[in-house]
């Protein structure tokens, strides 16, 4: 049995096991929490503090949860690139046999290592994901709250905790980053930036005329909107990378499917951060333009799927398959006055992320079956 790792140990090699990460997340947040306590102390200093809104301890949370997100992010980042070096050259991932010290599937062990782009739009989906959260959970506990107000004292506790715990959670996000958790974030990511931009749509009525709708006013729910969709959009490409590195590459055939594969994903999510870089209002023709083409590039990668990755599981293909026909019919539907646009367009836009989620995982099923065939 190994003896548990010592303050010094941890702070030369915080990521070496996973007590040592996990450590290293602790004293992270430890440190958070002192820091940003203090701060409260000072920010809030010689008032009272409403839950929510301009001015609450809500909004505080929010935005340093933000900045703290971040921050915490990047550091875990740092850590990592001096534990394996400054390598950043994409490579094909080797899988390891699991050991109990350190989990298998990182993104930094198994596969390419992330850029500084993609560092920057994960950093920036961590920071969306707790500015948000924060602040939807600040507006329930007000109104479960009417009209109470937080002392100075809590006030600047809560602020420390909350802090404190973004950075623990995004500490270990960065540190331990798997395509797995990679499709947590895209997921989670995109439902607490839409549902932000709904329910702050100053237009009660957006849902009468199309979901782009949502990045047309200049409230911030299209402000929320359209980041939402230019992060995810640079995610998806972060996602085709890591989804197709382990993919059989051995012959020329199976090097061209690859990247078709990759590319294809790569140019949904360009049409995905030109959807949001480029609202309906003012771009209405190459707004609609971009929209259309990720639809068109979906149902070709998703048909031909079978001819590019003969090895992904064919229930997957056939699932691809059946959402494909279902946003056929809804199309159908809409030219038939059946279904409004906006609905057509939240179903298939469902369909089209859930799909690539699953590629994401689905694709790491394919490098152990082909590993035990050959070792077999």
């Amino acid at each position: 049995m190994s003896q548990p790792s010592t303050i010094g140990g941890i702070l030369r090699e915080p990521t070496r096991t996973i007590e040592s990460e996990e450590s290293s997340a602790l004293i992270v947040g430890a440190g958070v929490f002192v820091v940003s306590g203090l701060l409260g102390l000072v920010l809030f200093w010689g008032r009272d503090l409403p839950i929510a809104g301009p001015g609450s301890l809500g909004a505080a949370v929010a935005i340093g949860s933000a900045i703290v997100a971040v921050l915490a992010f990047v550091a875990g980042r740092m850590v990592l690139r001096r534990r394996f070096g400054e390598r950043d050259v994409p490579v094909e991932p080797i899988p390891a046999p699991a050991g109990p010290d350190r989990a298998p599937g990182s993104l930094d062990e198994s596969g390419p290592r992330l850029h500084w782009f993609d560092v920057v739009a994960l950093a920036l989906a961590h920071a969306v994901i707790a500015l948000l959260g924060w602040t939807g959970l600040a507006d329930v506990l007000e109104q479960s709250f009417l009209g109470a107000e937080v002392y100075l004292v809590p006030a600047a506790a809560l602020f420390g905790v909350a802090l404190a715990l973004t950075a623990y959670v995004s500490f270990l996000s960065s540190v331990r980053m798997t395509p797995m958790l990679l499709s947590l974030v895209l997921a989670v990511f995109l439902v607490v930036g839409v549902i932000t931009a709904m329910l702050s749509s100053t237009d009660p009525l957006w849902w009468e005329k199309n979901l782009s709708a949502l990045g047309m006013t200049d409230d911030v729910s299209a402000l929320a909107f359209n980041l939402t969709l230019i992060i995810a959009g640079a995610i998806v490409t972060i996602v085709a990378r890591y989804a197709t590195a382990g993919l059989p590459a051995v012959t020329p055939a199976e090097r061209r499917g690859r990247d078709v594969a990759r590319w294809g994903l790569v140019l949904i999510g360009i049409l995905l951060a030109c959807v949001g870089i480029f609202p309906v209002d003012d771009f209405f023709a190459l707004h609609n333009t971009v929209a259309t083409g990720m639809a068109v590039v979906y149902a070709v990668l998703v048909i031909g799927l079978p001819r590019f990755l003969p090895t992904m599981p064919r229930v997957f293909v056939l699932v691809g398959w059946a959402y494909v026909v279902v946003i056929v019919v809804l199309a159908v539907f809409f030219f038939t006055g059946y279904y409004n646009l906006t609905a057509v367009e939240l179903v298939a836009g469902l369909l089209i992320f859930s799909w690539i989620i699953l590629f994401l995982r689905n694709t790491g099923s394919v490098v152990p079956r082909r590993v035990v065939a050959v070792t077999a």
